[in-house]
């Protein structure tokens, strides 16, 4: 299995060995493509940036998906206490029962309220924000001092169809949640971004990262839609509709 910045809706591809490791024997080929990108990104993102320590408390957002499935196994081995939120009801039984997370919110009006009861008093220590907007802004203001967040993606900004409604996304822009660097000493909170393409250009750390990840022995990615090569618009049109769980994976052969 491995990794690569652009260019992997192909049926063949040419990379450097050092992006490419042994995938375990007990796993799938499509586990293994599920796998990488969302463990690597849940793991720099948790341990590295957001300082992941036991007991802690972790608002997790798009939890059914590839990155919040892997955050949520990662910070159970740690000991901490699970947040993961989604914009879909059919995805909250699955999180409950499925991926054992302490509590699931779904996003709606009353978020912050349903945070405040999910937390029932403890402090929120450390965010994987990849939603932005509103969401970002509410869960900013319930962070705790010494608390994290780390930015990942913005989901707030993507279109569920094939044209983007340019209106709709110039107002969420200009509407967009504006921190004060200045004001982050005095509130004794952290903001941090992050992209996996940095930890693409630097090989030696992603490979160090990577042990660390393996020696957790996470479950294989849970693999919520297979699809054909054929079958590849059709694959990425459910997924911008956002009604996936897991990854979704496009299989290249019989």
């Amino acid at each position: 299995m491995g990794v690569t910045k652009f260019g992997g809706y192909v049926s063949h591809i040419n990379i450097n060995e050092r992006y490419v490791i042994p995938l375990p024997a007990s796993w799938s080929f499509e586990e293994g493509a599920g796998f990488l990108v969302q463990g690597l990104t849940a793991y720099y993102a948790l341990k590295e940036l957001g300082n992941l320590k036991p007991e802690m408390n972790v608002l997790i957002h798009s939890a059914a998906g590839g990155v919040g499935i892997l955050a949520n196994r990662i910070c159970k081995k740690s000991g901490a206490f699970t947040i993961g939120t989604v914009g879909q009801e059919n995805k909250v039984k699955f999180l409950q029962e499925e991926e054992k997370y302490d509590a699931v919110i779904l996003r709606d009006s009353t978020f912050p309220e349903k945070l405040k009861n999910a937390l029932n008093g403890k402090p929120l220590n450390l965010i994987m924000e990849c939603i932005g907007g509103k969401i970002l802004e509410q869960g900013w203001q319930m962070l705790a001092p010494m608390g994290r967040m780390v930015v990942y993606g913005n989901a707030s900004f993507t279109s569920h169809g094939s044209r983007p409604n340019y209106p709709k996304l110039i107002w969420k822009f200009l509407k967009r949640p504006k921190i004060d660097p200045l004001k982050l000493p005095t509130e004794n909170k952290s903001l941090m971004g992050f992209n996996l393409i940095y930890l693409y250009e630097q090989t030696d750390l992603m490979h160090q990262l990577l042990d660390e990840l393996q020696t957790l022995e996470l479950k294989p990615q849970f693999i919520g839609q297979v699809f054909s090569f054929e079958e590849m618009h059709q694959a990425i049109h459910l997924f911008q509709l956002g009604k996936t769980v897991g990854k979704v994976v496009v299989k290249v052969g019989p």
